[in-house]
């Protein structure tokens, strides 16, 4: 009887054991939730590679654009952002970035994966920096005669004057592009019809962009890039716009 009860008490030690190892090694049944790849597929960069839109920043925190890994510049080259024209992966919240600074044996680059914010956190504190080192302090706001704030354009309202509300210009830009943004609040501001186009989403976009650059002979440049009645502006300038805009009710054709 003694023995009987033994092996049974032996029993169910075994089966316990086999329970606690049971429940330490138990298998994926399916159901566990996978980690979420933070990772773009490869992408391997040559000095040759086509249909590539190419922004670097330059120590004012503004972006340019260029559409050959050797057209950027050395002090841009650390960090680029590459978009291949013929690929969606890069052109949403993940981005594919390179250091053009490293060359690898074989004459190729290789391109590494950046989350969309970590690139605007990168703009905004090189730009941060910059005003930080050469803006004046602002000086009191002018008084009119009265010892009211008068205003620049010498409206009550101190809004810049409207235009032909039959003028229309194209902005060539990038949803993650501020001055893109700026360009258009300015021009719809002043009462222009606007048209965007977003280089990265619709590669007939980029090419159309690209072909009125070189027609007008400019290479690259910082984007928005702007078409004002046949009129290419590269990047955001308020006296640019202005000026162009002045030109384009006098007749300027497209």
């Amino acid at each position: 009887m003694r023995a009987l009860g033994g092996a049974v008490l032996a029993a169910l030690v075994l089966a316990g054991s086999t329970l606690v190892l049971g429940c330490s090694t138990k298998k994926d049944d399916g159901t566990t939730p996978m980690a979420t790849s933070e990772e773009l597929p490869a992408l391997t960069l040559r000095d040759d590679t086509p249909n590539l839109l190419l922004t670097w920043i330059d120590d004012k925190g503004d972006m340019h654009v260029e559409l050959k890994l050797a057209d950027v510049p050395a002090a841009g080259r650390q960090l680029v952002r590459v978009v291949v024209s013929d690929r969606e992966e890069g052109t949403r919240d993940l981005f594919y970035v390179a250091d053009l600074t490293k060359k690898r044996d074989d004459g190729s680059y290789e391109a590494r994966t950046m989350t969309r914010r970590a690139w605007e956190v990168e703009v905004e504190k090189r730009r941060a920096a910059y005003l930080a080192k050469v803006a004046p302090p602002k000086p009191p706001p002018p008084t009119g005669a009265s010892g009211t704030p008068a205003t620049p354009s010498g409206k009550a309202d101190g809004k810049p004057p409207a235009v032909a509300s039959d003028v229309t210009v194209i902005i060539y830009g990038a949803d993650w592009c501020r001055p893109c943004h700026e360009a258009e609040e300015y021009l719809r501001s002043k009462g222009v019809q606007v048209v965007k186009k977003d280089v990265e989403q619709s590669p007939a976009a980029a090419s159309e962009m690209r072909d009125k650059l070189e027609k007008s002979g400019q290479r690259g440049g910082s984007i928005p890039v702007l078409d004002v009645r046949g009129q290419i502006l590269v990047g955001y300038s308020r006296g640019a716009i202005d000026r162009a805009l002045s030109r384009a009710q006098t007749g300027t054709a497209l």
